[in-house]
């Protein structure tokens, strides 16, 4: 396997870097704030070009939400908790309805915030084809009861609505947004920057919304430019292209230096998913056998040059409150020898390219598996080319990084869509009715405190089926001239990354 430093040189990325800076060039050019050139504009690279044309209802919703386009009815604190954004304030009526006061705002095109609007965006988030992963497990009613106030009733008792409408898949929009079955949030949202062009998955404008609710943002607008390949947006943070390059890969954060490097602990773990209905890892001493097998260490110090955190759980110190409420599982089936494990047939261990690390990664855990004694064909491609395949099982291992907060903002959505018998991104194919109790259990706590308990123990259920091996925590690094640009968000939850305080100094 190649080291790490062999795949540094930057000359190969030039031509995609000399790429990168067109659609800038493009963005300065176009109509708006952007034509005068003005140096006080952010210029940004995002790793993921949007996929569904800047839909809400889809991951490019988590892209709006990280350039400061758009709000929902609440926003998170780092803990998770909900806190007050387009409400005001909100009280819990009985366990399935909710009613919200809102704010004193305006959108981006004029139209007030008000009751019908909040009831017009959630009602066609839930009409939504498929529908947004957050609301997988939860339905909402949402009426206005006056000029200012929503009721929101849900199917069942839901201690988490609060998280829940801070996902920016929930954003609200005005009525100027919804038209032939479609919807485009630019000119129609509420954050601190109005979305005024995209170019395919090329580049999209940002101006100032000068009628913020929240203040006037520092910087008169964002120059935004996508590139997928990690090392073209570090170098253009190194030529100065651009001010803040999103996830700068690993292998690259010590060529930019500690001044353009800024890594944090994030809520994502790396993991080893196990097919526990089929094939040879349907064998929980075999899956024992694979998880003995994993050397964490190895894989931070080797693919991550100590730019991550050892697998401690699920759970890792991005979720600071998980360390010191985690219990050892309990009733693991003792690992097959290395001779029984010799004698099964050859697996396939998938992971996926979008995420630089992750090849190697699959390498080195290839090899950690062959010296238990394992017989290890990989499977690398474009994660939308392996989802489906994933979801169905096809597969022996899959290697994923998955943000145990991105839905909820808490936990207890994760442990359900990924480890229970009705999970919806259950890759592992676990049915256990002791994991299922767990996660109910969790699911059904009002009080935080408990619930995080609960969670934990529901951690260990899956600990304990072996169904995830965990294989690092990652930590984020954001890039950025820490003597030029102030007010970049390092948010564990990758919720926000531009905000109405991010500006060239």
């Amino acid at each position: 396997m190649p080291t790490p430093r062999s795949r540094r040189s930057p000359l190969p990325v030039i031509a995609a870097t000399a790429a990168l800076l067109l659609p800038l060039g493009a963005c300065s050019s176009s109509g708006g704030s952007g034509a005068s050139g003005d140096a006080q504009r952010l210029r940004v690279v995002m790793a993921f070009p949007p996929a569904q044309a800047m839909s809400p209802y889809g991951d490019d919703a988590v892209t709006l939400s990280r350039l400061a386009v758009v709000e929902g009815l609440t926003t998170l604190d780092r803990n998770g908790a909900a806190r007050p954004a387009l409400a005001a304030s909100w009280k819990q009526d009985d366990p399935t309805t909710w009613t919200f006061t809102l704010r004193d705002a305006v959108f981006q095109d004029g139209a007030k915030v008000d009751a019908d609007a909040v009831v017009r965006s959630l009602t066609a988030a839930g009409k939504a084809s498929p529908p947004p992963r957050v609301l997988s497990d939860t339905t909402l009613e949402a009426t206005a009861t006056g000029r200012d106030t929503v009721r929101i009733v849900t199917g069942e008792a839901d201690p988490l609505l609060p998280q829940r409408l801070a996902n920016p898949s929930l954003t609200i929009l005005s009525a100027g947004a919804y038209g032939n079955g479609k919807v485009n949030p630019a000119g129609h949202a509420t954050g601190p920057f109005t979305l005024t062009g995209v170019k395919g998955a090329v580049s999209a404008t940002l101006e100032r919304n000068t009628d913020y609710w929240g203040g006037k943002a520092k910087a008169p607008g964002v120059d935004v430019t996508f590139a997928a390949d990690g090392t073209a947006r570090a170098n253009a943070l190194r030529t100065k292209a651009v001010d803040v390059a999103e996830y700068v890969p690993i292998s690259q954060a010590s060529l930019l230096g500690d001044s353009y490097v800024h890594a944090f602990p994030s809520a994502r773990t790396n993991g080893l998913s196990l097919n526990t209905r089929h094939g040879v890892f349907a064998d929980p001493a075999l899956r024992a056998a694979a998880r003995e097998a994993v050397d964490s260490k190895a894989l931070v110090d080797g693919v991550y040059e100590g730019r991550a955190d050892t697998a401690q759980g699920l759970l890792g110190p991005g979720i600071p409150w998980a360390a010191g409420l985690r219990t050892d599982p309990t009733g693991r089936i003792p690992a097959a020898s290395r001779a029984e494990v010799a004698r099964t047939k050859e697996i396939v261990l998938a992971t996926y390219t979008n995420r630089p690390e992750l090849p190697e990664v699959a390498t080195l855990v290839q090899q950690q598996l062959e010296k238990r004694g394992f017989t290890v064909k990989q499977v690398v491609r474009d994660y939308a080319q392996m989802e489906a395949d994933a979801l169905a099982g096809k597969y022996d291992a899959f290697i994923q990084a998955r943000n145990t907060l991105l839905d909820t903002a808490d936990p207890v959505s994760y442990l359900a869509s990924d480890f229970t018998c009705d999970g919806s991104f259950n890759i592992s194919q676990l049915c256990d009715e002791r994991v299922d109790s767990a996660v109910a259990e969790a699911a059904s706590l009002t009080g935080t405190a408990a619930r995080h308990r609960a969670e934990m123990t529901a951690e260990a259920a899956v600990l304990a089926a072996d169904a995830l091996v965990p294989l690092v925590h990652e930590r984020f690094v954001q890039g950025y001239d820490d003597a030029r640009v102030e007010g970049v968000a390092l948010d564990p939850m990758e919720r926000t990354l531009i905000t109405a305080d991010t500006h060239v100094g």
